[in-house]
This record gives structure tokens, C-alpha cells and sequence, in this order.
């Protein structure tokens, strides 16, 4: 019988037995520091070692054959400064391109996957241990998911969760996203912080070279495009559902008043939906080139503008029926509406050297000095030196001093930067929702 010993470093010894040129089995074993190597004995620094015995074929000359027993590297992330990155694959397959972008969050995976304000980025994870809880419908933020791929160090190789239905690697490869892990994910992020966010090309096919997936970076953008089209809805509906009972938070003293909502749909999480018909709420959806005069003519108590992805400089429709709808019924925005907002009342907006993504940003309210954790996703902000008498910076993300809020009371206006309804806090900035309608109950009293 053959053998076929393999030195590795730090002790490991990988030894290699064959019957013949092929045999029926294959397995690997872990053995501990005192254990025997087919009657010899392991070779150690003095401190013990690990031998790693697997079957597997050997030629004629006595290499190594067959199917290794571990994964290998069969994809890569080449960015547009030059730099590649190999990686091993998850999920689907082929190339595809995004600019990348690093979220800081440490749990909540499924619904950054979900979440329609990623769409046309590579979300890369800083936390380096992904999967391990799997997925589950419950926790979808939309109905599919539309960002372009997803980077992290390591993907869990078990899952365990008492909601789970699938593991992470099915999820994204019946949705047809590409996926990465074993790849310094430190040092990308390092990366994008000095540089700013980089357009990457995705790809597990060999037959593209290095220089071909440079040129795919280099020559596509994402600023100036309209990303709302692809995400919005296509027609009015109305949504129902609130918040479950389980996981409720707030007093349930009732509402004995209904509001109605329009929410502009440019790319909506279901949470922000739930969490305003837990308040009370009665919301019609409606698409993103949805005309304000018919939003008008429903008679709404308050207009909802959402979150969404992108360049608010791209969709100047958008911003038009902001316009046509600022002053005459209460509005509220939320990130990509909070920057519409900004443009529709004559301000600027800016793309930031690497935005915001994560669940750990400190907001100072300041008007109370109140500071809460919020979740954040954007790689625009608003220009607070650049807006018209009477607005009001209402709050600031302490990490750089952007503007996170605005308030315009002659106009029944408020808009938020971030996510109130993701609870990363857990629920430090919900008490919005209730502004929001105390907003539309004081209009409605007024009028």
C-alpha cells in the first residue's frame, strides 16, 4: 500500500494512503497529538501535533488525484484602482458589476440582502462571521433582493436558528446573487475608508481575464443613474399588515383616530409600512413617478417619502412632485426622501467619500440633545449650509457631524437620514412614527 505524506506547518502532517490508483472511499480524519500515522509516529516541535489523514487517488508516479476536500479559490473581486481579490464563491454565478460599499453592522444580514437602497452596490460585511443564522421569510424587507452581490470573510458552515428555513448560500442562489467569502475583508474596508467606495466586477468565470474585468469597472458608473425605476412598485396598493404582537414594543393604548398615508415607493422597507399602520395609519403605495396631483386628489392626512438608492440628483422627477406636494398636507421623508426633501426646499446634495452603512450610528437630536443608535444606509447626504431660511437641522450623526434631519414647520415638513423602523437601539428613534401623526392630527385639527 502506497503512502502519500504531505508536510505541513505549525505540526500538520497530511498523510495520503492508497490501495492501488483508486480507492472507493474518501474521508479525512482528525487526529489528536498521540496518535500513530500507520504505525509511525507524528512528527512534532516538541509541543504535540495534528495529523490530517484522507484518502484520496494517486497516480502512477505517485501524485496527488481527484477532488480535493475543501473548496478553492474560483472567484475574484477586481476593483477599479487595480487591485484583484481571489475568493471562493457562494450563491449564483458569472460576473457582475457594483460599486462597493461596507456595512458595520453585526447582526441583520437578510435584511440588508433585502433591502432595496442597496441596489447596484457589493455590500462587504466587517464582520467576518456571516450565515450562521440562516434565513427566514419573516425578516425580508422586500419582496426580492436587489443588491449586486455580497463580500465576507467567513461564511458559517452551519446554521442554527429557531425561524430559519434555508441556509444563506440556497437564499442568494435562487435569487441569483453572487457571493464571496475568504477574502480580507479588512483590509478592502481599509481600502474603501482612504480611497472612498470603488467600482468592483464580480466574477467566477476563468475565461475573463484580470484586464477585462478592470475595463467592465473602470467604464461603469453609478452616479447620475436612476436606480428608483427598477425597485419601485408598479401600481397603488394598499398595505395592512403591522407589526407582529410578539414583537411589539410600544404601549398599545389604541388609536381612536385613523390617518391616511400615501407612501411614495423609491425603494420602501416593509418594517417602515408596519411600524406607521402599528400607529394608526391607513397607507396607500404608490409608485415612484406616481403624479402628485393624484395623490392630491385622494385626499391623503400625510404623504410618506421613502427610502431608496442612489443619486437624488438622478431622478429630478422625483423631486418635482416633492415640490408639488411640500406645504399642502404634512410630509415625512426618510433617507432618500429626507435628501429629495433637501433638493425640493432648494438645497444640494453630496456624494460622501464612503457613506454610511450600518447599525451602530449615534444620532444627536438637537432639539433635546437626545442621543440614539440608529441603522444607516446612504451615500448621499444633504448640504445643511446650502437650505433656505426656516429649515431646521434637526439632528446630527455624531460620527462625522452630517446632517441627519430636517424640520420645516411652515411647510409640515420632517425627514430623517436614517432607518427609525430597523431598531438597532433597539427602538431609539421610533418615537418618529408618533411625531409624524402627531403632525397630521394637529393639521387636521387646524384645518
Amino acid at each position: 500500500m502506497a503512502l502519500k505524506t504531505m508536510e505541513y506547518p505549525l505540526g500538520f502532517r497530511l498523510s495520503c494512503r492508497s490501495s492501488g490508483e483508486k480507492m472507493s472511499s474518501k474521508f479525512m480524519e482528525i487526529l489528536g497529538p498521540n496518535a500513530l500515522n500507520g504505525g509511525l509516529p507524528i512528527k512534532g516541535n516538541g509541543r504535540g501535533g495534528l495529523c490530517i489523514r484522507c484518502s484520496v487517488s494517486l497516480s502512477t508516479d505517485g501524485s496527488v488525484t481527484g477532488v480535493r476536500p475543501w473548496k478553492t479559490s474560483d472567484a475574484r473581486l477586481v476593483l477599479e484602482d487595480g487591485s484583484v481579490w481571489r475568493a471562493k464563491s457562494f450563491g449564483a454565478s458569472g460576473t457582475q458589476v457594483g460599486e462597493v460599499v461596507f456595512n458595520t453592522s453585526l447582526t441583520g444580514y437578510q435584511e440588508i440582502l433585502t433591502d432595496p437602497s442597496y441596489a447596484g452596490q457589493f455590500v462587504l460585511m466587517t464582520n467576518p462571521h456571516i450565515g450562521n443564522t440562516g434565513v427566514n421569510p419573516v425578516d425580508e424587507e422586500s419582496a426580492q433582493c436587489f443588491l449586486a452581490g455580497l463580500v465576507i470573510k467567513s461564511l458559517s458552515i452551519c446554521t442554527s436558528n429557531w425561524q430559519f428555513t434555508e441556509t444563506l448560500e440556497n437564499f442568494l442562489a435562487k435569487r441569483n446573487i453572487m457571493g464571496i467569502y475568504d477574502v480580507d475583508t479588512r483590509a478592502i474596508t481599509c481600502r474603501l475608508r482612504q480611497d472612498g467606495s470603488l467600482i468592483g466586477v464580480l466574477s467566477t468565470e476563468v475565461l475573463k481575464t484580470d484586464e477585462e474585468l478592470l475595463e467592465m469597472a473602470r467604464n461603469w458608473d453609478i452616479v447620475g443613474v436612476d436606480l428608483i425605476s427598477s425597485v419601485s412598485c408598479d401600481a397603488p396598493y394598499n398595505w395592512l399588515d403591522k407589526t407582529d404582537a410578539a414583537w411589539e414594543f410600544k404601549a398599545t393604548g389604541g388609536h381612536p383616530e385613523s390617518f391616511h398615508v400615501v407612501a411614495y415607493d423609491f425603494g420602501v422597507k416593509h418594517n417602515i409600512l408596519r411600524r406607521l399602520a402599528s400607529y394608526g395609519c391607513k397607507i396607500t403605495v404608490v409608485p415612484s413617478k406616481w403624479p402628485a396631483s393624484e395623490t392630491l386628489k385622494m385626499n391623503p392626512d400625510g404623504v410618506l417619502f421613502s427610502n431608496g438608492p442612489g443619486d437624488p440628483s438622478a431622478v429630478p422627477y422625483a423631486v418635482e412632485t416633492v415640490k408639488e406636494i411640500l406645504g399642502k398636507v404634512p410630509v415625512f421623508g426618510i433617507c432618500m426622501g429626507h435628501q429629495l426633501l433637501g433638493q425640493a426646499l432648494g438645497g444640494k446634495t453630496f456624494k460622501m467619500k464612503f457613506g454610511h452603512h450600518g447599525g451602530n450610528h449615534p444620532v444627536r437630536d438637537l432639539r433635546n440633545g437626545r442621543v440614539d443608535i440608529s441603522s444607516q444606509n446612504h451615500n448621499y447626504a444633504v448640504d445643511p449650509a446650502s437650505l433656505p431660511e426656516g429649515v431646521e437641522v434637526t439632528h446630527i450623526n455624531l460620527n462625522d457631524g452630517s446632517c441627519a434631519g430636517l424640520a420645516f414647520p411652515a411647510q409640515k415638513m420632517m425627514s430623517l437620514q436614517y432607518h427609525p423602523e430597523a431598531s438597532p437601539g433597539p427602538h431609539d428613534s421610533d418615537t418618529v412614527f408618533k411625531e409624524f401623526v402627531d403632525m397630521m392630527k394637529q393639521n387636521k385639527q387646524a384645518s
